[in-house]
């Protein structure tokens, strides 16, 4: 199995919704869309269902042209991150419904039926209707009842984003052992960065209508080709300064002199950006050759084992995160530390220059 979006295209009203875009998906993988809200994802995920059509280009599934082919005939199953079910039924017969369109033996509905809904925390709920359970409840018998279906194209669009959070940790666990035994094609798209790397698989990030990377998940991660990427999949947003080299000399911001490493002491002379993910700031100086920078504390935010910090560093906004809880007085000036080897060097219109020399351990 395979689905190739060729060339797509969608425009409404005159309005560019998605630019061109050619994607392959193979047999067997999980490939995840990762990009903030309003990035395209979910129509990406309505052009390969056949919910909408695209205004130019071709949508193939196993060789053959489906562009104009109803939702119906598809080999499908969707789940949206605002669950549907049929109120009229039970969970039971929710979880069964497509599999009764298939005539499929009675007992073997009742193995698929139980055997999901223990999966996904149901079985004592078997019995009720949609509108008894809570929220999260009726996500996971959306979600039941598109795994049951076995078809060969899978698409979650954003399928935990209503659930508590020990729930969703669990499931995304098990969501890969799911898609290995199935042999289907899964798309999922997401907002945050952490569920693509727990997923694994191929990650496509998305911005504005357009696919900026596609490839293996731990690449995509640890070798973004521009800056776009590389802050799509940062979490919190990657932090970027500016970076000056002249006459062998190496510049950030207002003129921080850096010692450079020996990747950055083969660049041009020239204007380029400096980007570093958030975590690898740090309040102490723990190698000889960190860069000490100096920032306004505006708010900071304590999640338990972690603190973020935000920070104003000369023009441009900041986020540190640190291990541990640091209480600091807002308002004032706090010292950070970055190793250059966790520095992305980009070029001026935003493409990757140099990776980080830590980028495999990032």
């Amino acid at each position: 199995m395979s689905l190739e979006l060729a060339n797509i295209e969608l425009k409404v009203e005159g309005q560019q919704h998605i630019y061109q875009t050619s994607l392959t998906l193979e047999n067997a993988t999980m490939n995840v869309l990762l990009g903030p809200t309003l990035s395209g994802k979910t129509t990406f995920m309505r052009l390969m269902a056949g919910l909408d059509k695209p205004s130019s280009g071709r949508i193939i599934w196993n060789g053959e042209d489906v562009t104009g082919r109803r939702v119906q005939n598809r080999d499908i199953a969707m789940v949206y991150q605002q669950f549907i079910n049929y109120p009229s039924l039970s969970v039971y017969e929710n979880i069964a419904s497509p599999l009764r369109l298939l005539n499929i033996a009675e007992k073997e509905i009742d193995n698929e039926v139980k055997n999901a809904a223990e999966l996904m925390k149901l079985s004592n709920f078997l019995n009720r209707k949609p509108l008894e359970l809570s929220g999260g409840q009726q996500q996971r018998c959306a979600l039941a009842r598109a795994l049951v279906k076995g078809s060969g194209l899978v698409l979650l669009d954003e399928p935990l984003a209503n659930l508590d959070y020990k729930l969703r940790e669990e499931l995304r666990a098990e969501i890969p052992k799911i898609f290995a035994r199935s042999g289907s094609i899964f798309v999922y798209a997401t907002t945050e960065p952490e569920e693509a790397l727990l997923l694994g698989g191929n990650t496509a990030t998305l911005s504005k209508g357009r696919i900026t990377q596609y490839g293996k998940t731990p690449s995509v991660y640890r070798h973004p080709i521009n800056a776009t990427t590389a802050n799509i999949f940062s979490d919190p947003p990657m932090n970027f300064t500016r970076l000056q080299k002249r006459n062998g000399k190496i510049t950030l911001g207002n003129g921080l002199q850096l010692l450079p490493t020996n990747e950055m002491s083969n660049l041009s002379n020239g204007d380029y950006i400096a980007g570093f993910r958030p975590n690898h700031l740090e309040l102490t100086r723990s190698s000889e050759q960190a860069i000490e920078f100096k920032a306004t504390l505006n708010i900071t935010e304590i999640t338990g084992s972690e603190t973020y910090l935000h920070m104003q560093h000369e023009e441009q906004s900041w986020v540190g995160l640190m291990h541990g809880i640091h209480d600091l007085k807002l308002g004032e000036q706090v010292s950070v530390f970055l190793d250059p080897s966790h520095i992305y060097t980009f070029g001026h219109e935003g493409d990757l220059v140099l990776t980080a020399p830590y980028s495999e351990r990032a």
